[in-house]
Protein backbone atom coordinates (compact mmCIF):
# COMPACT_ATOMS: atom_id res chain seq x y z
CA UNK A 1 0.00 0.00 0.00
CA UNK A 2 0.88 3.52 -0.92
CA UNK A 3 2.05 6.19 1.74
CA UNK A 4 0.66 9.52 0.29
CA UNK A 5 2.00 12.99 0.70
CA UNK A 6 0.47 16.34 -0.29
CA UNK A 7 2.76 19.23 -0.88
CA UNK A 8 0.99 22.73 -0.64
CA UNK A 9 -0.46 25.61 1.32
CA UNK A 10 -2.12 25.71 4.76
CA UNK A 11 -6.04 25.69 3.07
CA UNK A 12 -5.03 22.09 3.19
CA UNK A 13 -4.22 20.96 6.58
CA UNK A 14 -6.65 23.57 8.19
CA UNK A 15 -9.91 21.67 6.80
CA UNK A 16 -12.23 21.33 9.68
CA UNK A 17 -13.07 17.68 8.20
CA UNK A 18 -9.09 16.70 8.33
CA UNK A 19 -8.27 15.04 11.65
CA UNK A 20 -4.06 15.79 12.82
CA UNK A 21 -2.78 12.30 14.38
CA UNK A 22 0.41 13.62 14.79
CA UNK A 23 3.60 16.02 13.77
CA UNK A 24 7.24 15.08 12.66
CA UNK A 25 10.09 16.80 13.11
CA UNK A 26 12.12 15.18 10.69
CA UNK A 27 15.90 15.73 10.58
CA UNK A 28 17.63 15.24 7.65
CA UNK A 29 21.12 14.86 6.10
CA UNK A 30 20.30 18.26 3.98
CA UNK A 31 19.14 20.48 6.35
CA UNK A 32 15.66 21.47 7.93
CA UNK A 33 12.58 21.09 6.11
CA UNK A 34 10.41 23.67 5.63
CA UNK A 35 8.10 22.96 8.68
CA UNK A 36 6.98 20.06 10.47
CA UNK A 37 5.40 16.93 8.37
CA UNK A 38 1.69 16.86 9.61
CA UNK A 39 0.36 12.97 9.20
CA UNK A 40 -3.35 13.22 9.12
CA UNK A 41 -6.41 11.25 8.62
CA UNK A 42 -9.18 12.39 5.32
CA UNK A 43 -12.37 10.43 6.03
CA UNK A 44 -10.35 7.71 7.79
CA UNK A 45 -7.58 7.92 5.08
CA UNK A 46 -3.81 8.73 5.75
CA UNK A 47 -1.73 11.64 4.62
CA UNK A 48 1.50 13.29 5.44
CA UNK A 49 1.20 17.50 4.58
CA UNK A 50 4.30 19.67 3.48
CA UNK A 51 3.79 23.04 4.38
CA UNK A 52 6.36 24.07 1.54
CA UNK A 53 6.64 27.44 2.82
CA UNK A 54 6.37 26.88 6.24
CA UNK A 55 2.76 27.37 7.70
CA UNK A 56 3.11 30.99 8.45
CA UNK A 57 4.40 31.48 4.99
CA UNK A 58 7.58 32.48 5.62
CA UNK A 59 9.96 30.88 2.96
CA UNK A 60 10.11 32.23 -0.11
CA UNK A 61 10.13 29.55 -3.13
CA UNK A 62 13.87 29.98 -4.33
CA UNK A 63 14.42 29.93 0.13
CA UNK A 64 12.32 26.55 -0.08
CA UNK A 65 15.06 23.09 0.86
CA UNK A 66 13.60 20.88 -1.65
CA UNK A 67 15.87 18.36 -0.98
CA UNK A 68 14.27 17.84 2.71
CA UNK A 69 11.32 18.44 1.95
CA UNK A 70 11.24 15.17 -0.10
CA UNK A 71 13.56 13.62 1.86
CA UNK A 72 11.50 14.36 5.43
CA UNK A 73 8.63 12.85 3.74
CA UNK A 74 9.91 9.69 1.61
CA UNK A 75 11.70 9.00 5.34
CA UNK A 76 8.05 8.37 6.79
CA UNK A 77 7.19 5.83 3.73
CA UNK A 78 5.37 8.25 1.31
CA UNK A 79 6.11 7.26 -1.88
CA UNK A 80 3.29 9.04 -3.88
CA UNK A 81 2.87 13.45 -3.73
CA UNK A 82 0.34 15.33 -4.58
CA UNK A 83 2.18 18.67 -4.89
CA UNK A 84 -0.48 21.83 -5.00
CA UNK A 85 0.79 24.87 -6.33
CA UNK A 86 -0.45 28.44 -7.34
CA UNK A 87 0.17 29.20 -11.48
CA UNK A 88 -0.32 32.25 -13.90
CA UNK A 89 -1.74 31.13 -17.22
CA UNK A 90 0.23 31.29 -20.06
CA UNK A 91 -2.83 30.54 -22.56
CA UNK A 92 -6.24 31.74 -22.94
CA UNK A 93 -7.99 28.76 -22.84
CA UNK A 94 -6.72 28.12 -19.12
CA UNK A 95 -8.49 30.81 -17.33
CA UNK A 96 -8.36 32.15 -13.71
CA UNK A 97 -10.22 29.19 -11.29
CA UNK A 98 -8.93 26.19 -13.50
CA UNK A 99 -6.48 23.98 -12.50
CA UNK A 100 -4.14 22.09 -15.09
CA UNK A 101 -2.35 19.00 -14.16
CA UNK A 102 0.74 18.87 -16.23
CA UNK A 103 3.06 16.16 -17.39
CA UNK A 104 6.13 18.45 -18.43
CA UNK A 105 8.29 21.29 -16.64
CA UNK A 106 10.88 23.10 -17.88
CA UNK A 107 13.80 24.58 -15.45
CA UNK A 108 13.94 28.58 -15.47
CA UNK A 109 15.46 28.90 -12.24
CA UNK A 110 18.78 30.56 -11.93
CA UNK A 111 21.08 27.77 -10.17
CA UNK A 112 20.69 29.04 -6.58
CA UNK A 113 18.35 25.42 -5.42
CA UNK A 114 20.11 22.74 -4.78
CA UNK A 115 18.71 19.85 -7.48
CA UNK A 116 19.73 16.74 -6.86
CA UNK A 117 20.73 14.13 -3.86
CA UNK A 118 23.66 12.91 -5.15
CA UNK A 119 27.09 14.13 -5.78
CA UNK A 120 29.81 14.61 -3.11
CA UNK A 121 31.17 11.05 -4.34
CA UNK A 122 28.15 9.50 -5.43
CA UNK A 123 27.21 9.91 -9.19
CA UNK A 124 23.80 9.02 -10.34
CA UNK A 125 21.72 10.25 -13.27
CA UNK A 126 18.02 9.78 -12.84
CA UNK A 127 15.68 10.41 -15.95
CA UNK A 128 13.41 13.11 -15.59
CA UNK A 129 11.86 12.69 -19.52
CA UNK A 130 8.83 11.76 -17.51
CA UNK A 131 8.60 13.62 -13.95
CA UNK A 132 4.97 13.32 -13.86
CA UNK A 133 3.48 9.97 -13.06
CA UNK A 134 0.60 9.38 -15.52
CA UNK A 135 -1.01 6.86 -13.81
CA UNK A 136 -1.11 9.39 -10.64
CA UNK A 137 -2.28 12.10 -12.89
CA UNK A 138 -5.26 10.46 -14.53
CA UNK A 139 -6.41 9.71 -11.09
CA UNK A 140 -6.45 13.05 -10.12
CA UNK A 141 -8.24 14.05 -13.04
CA UNK A 142 -10.66 11.49 -13.01
CA UNK A 143 -11.84 12.75 -9.63
CA UNK A 144 -11.71 16.50 -10.97
CA UNK A 145 -14.31 15.66 -13.78
CA UNK A 146 -16.28 13.57 -10.83
CA UNK A 147 -16.54 16.33 -8.76
CA UNK A 148 -17.20 18.78 -11.97
CA UNK A 149 -14.02 20.99 -11.38
CA UNK A 150 -12.49 22.40 -14.61
CA UNK A 151 -8.92 20.62 -14.68
CA UNK A 152 -6.89 20.20 -17.93
CA UNK A 153 -4.61 17.24 -18.27
CA UNK A 154 -1.57 17.65 -19.61
CA UNK A 155 0.81 20.50 -20.71
CA UNK A 156 3.67 22.41 -19.89
CA UNK A 157 4.99 24.36 -16.35
CA UNK A 158 7.53 26.78 -16.69
CA UNK A 159 9.27 27.09 -13.03
CA UNK A 160 11.09 30.62 -13.13
CA UNK A 161 13.33 31.77 -10.09
CA UNK A 162 10.91 34.36 -7.89
CA UNK A 163 10.15 35.94 -6.36
CA UNK A 164 8.99 38.76 -8.66
CA UNK A 165 6.99 37.87 -11.16
CA UNK A 166 7.68 38.08 -15.13
CA UNK A 167 8.37 41.14 -16.89
CA UNK A 168 5.85 41.63 -20.14
CA UNK A 169 8.91 40.17 -22.41
CA UNK A 170 9.34 37.35 -20.58
CA UNK A 171 6.14 36.14 -20.19
CA UNK A 172 5.94 36.46 -24.11
CA UNK A 173 8.76 33.98 -24.61
CA UNK A 174 7.32 31.42 -22.29
CA UNK A 175 4.67 31.41 -24.13
CA UNK A 176 6.67 31.08 -26.90
CA UNK A 177 8.60 27.98 -25.73
CA UNK A 178 4.74 26.43 -25.44
CA UNK A 179 4.31 26.69 -21.77
CA UNK A 180 1.27 26.75 -20.08
CA UNK A 181 1.14 27.41 -16.47
CA UNK A 182 4.26 29.52 -14.69
CA UNK A 183 4.98 28.96 -11.33
CA UNK A 184 7.98 29.63 -9.12
CA UNK A 185 7.97 25.79 -6.78
CA UNK A 186 7.90 22.62 -8.67
CA UNK A 187 11.35 22.50 -9.70
CA UNK A 188 13.44 21.28 -8.85
CA UNK A 189 10.86 19.15 -6.50
CA UNK A 190 9.34 17.18 -9.33
CA UNK A 191 12.87 16.26 -10.10
CA UNK A 192 14.04 15.48 -6.68
CA UNK A 193 10.66 13.17 -5.90
CA UNK A 194 12.04 10.81 -9.21
CA UNK A 195 15.35 10.58 -7.50
CA UNK A 196 13.62 9.35 -4.83
CA UNK A 197 11.45 6.80 -6.09
CA UNK A 198 8.56 9.07 -5.11
CA UNK A 199 5.39 9.29 -7.98
CA UNK A 200 5.00 12.82 -8.15
CA UNK A 201 1.79 14.86 -9.67
CA UNK A 202 0.90 18.34 -9.58
CA UNK A 203 -2.72 20.29 -9.36
CA UNK A 204 -1.32 23.67 -10.76
CA UNK A 205 -4.15 26.49 -9.80
CA UNK A 206 -4.47 29.24 -11.83
CA UNK A 207 -4.54 32.89 -10.17
CA UNK A 208 -4.25 34.94 -13.48
CA UNK A 209 -2.92 35.41 -16.99
CA UNK A 210 0.54 36.55 -15.57
CA UNK A 211 0.77 39.48 -17.45
CA UNK A 212 1.21 38.89 -21.48
CA UNK A 213 -2.69 39.62 -21.38
CA UNK A 214 -4.10 43.03 -21.96
CA UNK A 215 -6.39 43.02 -18.90
CA UNK A 216 -6.64 44.92 -15.45
CA UNK A 217 -5.07 42.87 -12.50
CA UNK A 218 -5.09 43.98 -9.15
CA UNK A 219 -5.01 42.38 -5.53
CA UNK A 220 -8.66 42.23 -4.55
CA UNK A 221 -9.52 40.18 -8.13
CA UNK A 222 -6.64 37.79 -7.30
CA UNK A 223 -7.26 37.45 -3.94
CA UNK A 224 -10.81 36.47 -4.56
CA UNK A 225 -9.52 33.80 -7.24
CA UNK A 226 -7.29 32.48 -4.35
CA UNK A 227 -10.26 32.10 -2.11
CA UNK A 228 -12.43 30.21 -4.99
CA UNK A 229 -9.50 28.24 -5.66
CA UNK A 230 -8.83 27.04 -1.88
CA UNK A 231 -12.83 26.14 -1.74
CA UNK A 232 -12.34 24.45 -4.85
CA UNK A 233 -8.85 22.50 -3.67
CA UNK A 234 -10.11 21.48 -0.62
CA UNK A 235 -12.94 19.97 -1.88
CA UNK A 236 -10.86 17.71 -4.30
CA UNK A 237 -8.62 16.77 -1.36
CA UNK A 238 -11.73 15.43 0.89
CA UNK A 239 -12.20 12.78 -2.24
CA UNK A 240 -8.76 12.06 -3.91
CA UNK A 241 -7.06 11.51 -0.16
CA UNK A 242 -9.31 8.06 0.46
CA UNK A 243 -9.30 7.32 -3.47
CA UNK A 244 -5.19 7.17 -3.57
CA UNK A 245 -4.77 5.97 -0.54
CA UNK A 246 -7.74 2.69 -0.98
CA UNK A 247 -6.80 2.27 -4.32
CA UNK A 248 -3.14 2.39 -4.77
CA UNK A 249 -1.56 3.12 -7.83
CA UNK A 250 1.70 0.89 -8.67
CA UNK A 251 4.66 1.96 -10.61
CA UNK A 252 8.47 1.40 -10.78
CA UNK A 253 10.67 3.39 -9.13
CA UNK A 254 13.41 4.61 -11.56
CA UNK A 255 15.80 6.17 -9.50
CA UNK A 256 18.09 2.75 -8.24
CA UNK A 257 18.99 2.46 -12.00
CA UNK A 258 20.84 5.51 -12.11
CA UNK A 259 23.21 5.34 -9.61
CA UNK A 260 26.82 4.33 -10.69
CA UNK A 261 28.70 4.32 -8.01
CA UNK A 262 29.42 1.23 -6.53
CA UNK A 263 27.77 1.03 -3.00
CA UNK A 264 31.11 0.28 -1.48
CA UNK A 265 32.98 3.49 -2.15
CA UNK A 266 30.02 5.03 -0.25
CA UNK A 267 30.67 6.26 2.84
CA UNK A 268 28.21 5.01 6.08
CA UNK A 269 26.59 8.32 6.07
CA UNK A 270 25.65 7.68 2.64
CA UNK A 271 24.73 4.32 2.82
CA UNK A 272 22.01 5.46 5.67
CA UNK A 273 20.58 8.29 3.38
CA UNK A 274 20.80 6.41 -0.08
CA UNK A 275 18.83 3.66 1.81
CA UNK A 276 16.19 5.67 2.78
CA UNK A 277 16.13 7.05 -1.37
CA UNK A 278 16.50 3.64 -2.73
CA UNK A 279 13.75 1.79 -0.34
Amino acid sequence: MNKLGVIGGSGIYSLENIKIVAEHNVETPFGKPSDMVIQAEVNGAEVYFMPRHGRAHSILPHEVNYRANIFALKSLGVDVIVSVSAVGSLKEEHAPTDFVLPDQFIDWTKGKRERSFFGNGIVAHVSTAYPVNGTLQERIHKTCRELDIKAHKGGTYICIEGPQFSSRAESELYRNFGADVIGMTNVPESYLAKEAGIAYSTIAMITDYDCWKEEHVDVESVMGVMKKNNETIQRLVMELVPELVNNPIEFEKENAIGVMTPENLWSQEQKEWMKVLLK
